[in-house]
């Protein structure tokens, strides 16, 4: 298909857009007109199910009327995002969610009477390289997306005529809504383990089956780089030893080397006991992932972990310490005995300390062998979503450079 040229048109000329006004706290109401935040904008969707911020009905209606959300408006989140979240933090508004305020750090657009430009060409366009290129120039300094109007009417998006805008939102449309059907198979495999394991072992916080509760130490080992076992940037190298951390796990729970860091061997072999084993488990003990776990499915060849990490080395099944961990309920236990500290974090002694349930390991075992069977299905699935992903972006990029027309 031949290329065609874009020309390119500042997004304020195209649409209207606007920042939501900075409401106090003083304001909130626990009842009233909602006010919609960061928060509420998932995965491409809206959500309001936890939403407790409230604005009086007299101050909605009245002062901040004109932030009033409508219909068909396109949101998005303006700050503290991760540019690789960005994605996820754009989202149409239903009529189901009104009635509906802005508040500060979230934006919306809409079309201009004359209509000149197509909101869910838009959607995507804000999901391009091009996009975040351009507001990454704009933020400079910033390890996080913060933005405003000021910032968007600086920037440019490539613009056919409307009726190709459209048809291009529709093919891309298409290809989502493949990746939508994808993740659907894979959350309900993961709906499944998660059933599986209350089936067999019950709520492990409330532990109405009454198993044996018995310290963190007596199911598994921690393993940590503390103190002078740490490291500096010079340690690194661009092959040698891996360095697992946060990033390398997946939302799977796998451990995924895409992105690969090194270390130099001589800091590797300075801490063989932070040495990486297989059925260990990698936990994410601070920072913005707390809690986050992968489970090393095969042997990993001379890896260690980062200071971010721990390693649970098991004395029982390690699909069992898995799923017991993924519990929410557990992990939020262990989070607030944890919560006096100023920076997110889990103590080593905590998790030593915290009570378990400690079921028989022959019946621990059963349950290993039924995940597996299961999660082989799902790698599938998961493939399958990967390559719908793969798909989508390579559409998406094509379509802003005049590829797809």
């Amino acid at each position: 298909m031949e290329k065609v040229k874009l020309n390119r048109h500042f997004i304020s000329d195209i649409f209207f857009y606007q920042e939501g006004p900075g409401v106090r706290k003083w304001q909130f109401k626990d009842s009233g007109v909602k006010l919609i935040n960061v928060g509420n904008i998932n995965n491409g969707k809206i959500d309001l199910s936890s939403t407790k911020i409230n604005i009086s009905e007299e101050e909605a209606y009245g002062k901040y009327s004109h932030f009033l959300i409508d219909e068909g408006d396109l949101l998005i989140a303006c700050s503290g995002i991760v540019v690789e979240n960005f994605h996820n933090k754009i989202a149409f508004i239903k009529k189901e969610h009104l009635p509906l305020c802005l508040n500060t750090s979230t934006m919306r657009f809409k079309e201009l009477p004359e209509k000149k430009g197509d909101l869910n060409f838009l959607k995507y366009f804000l999901q391009t390289n091009d996009f975040k290129s351009q507001l990454r120039k704009l933020i400079t300094g910033s390890a996080q997306l913060n933005f405003g109007p000021s910032h968007i009417r600086k920037i440019e998006i490539p613009l056919p005529n409307l009726a190709t805008q459209q048809r291009i939102a529709a093919i891309l449309d298409q290809a989502d809504a493949i990746i939508q059907n994808n993740r659907a198979i894979v959350q309900k495999y993961d709906a499944l383990t998660q059933s599986l394991f209350l089936e067999m072992f019950g709520d492990p916080v409330k532990n109405e089956k009454g198993w044996e509760k018995v310290k963190g130490s007596l199911i598994y080992q921690v393993k940590g780089r503390v103190g002078w076992k740490g490291y500096k940037k010079t340690d690194l190298r661009e092959s040698g030893a891996y360095v697992i951390g946060a990033t390398h796990i997946d939302k799977f729970g796998y451990i995924n080397l895409t992105n690969p860091v090194y270390i130099s061997d001589e800091k590797f072999l300075e801490s063989p006991e932070i040495i990486i084993e297989k059925n260990d488990l990698i936990f994410v003990q601070r920072g913005n992932t707390i809690g986050k776990i992968g489970l090393v499915r095969d042997v990993l060849e001379r890896a260690t972990i980062n200071p971010v990490v721990v390693i649970l080395r098991p004395k029982v099944s390690p699909y069992f310490l898995l799923y017991l961990l993924l519990n929410k309920s557990i992990l939020n236990k262990i989070i607030e005995i944890n919560s006096g500290s100023a920076q997110p974090m889990i103590t080593q002694n905590s998790m030593n300390e915290y009570q378990f349930i400690n079921p028989p390991l022959e019946l621990q075992n059963q349950f290993a062998e039924r995940i597996q069977a299961i999660e082989a299905q799902k790698q599938q699935a998961q493939l399958e979503l990967a390559k719908s992903e793969e798909l989508f972006n390579s559409l998406l990029q094509r379509a802003f450079k005049g590829e797809l027309n």
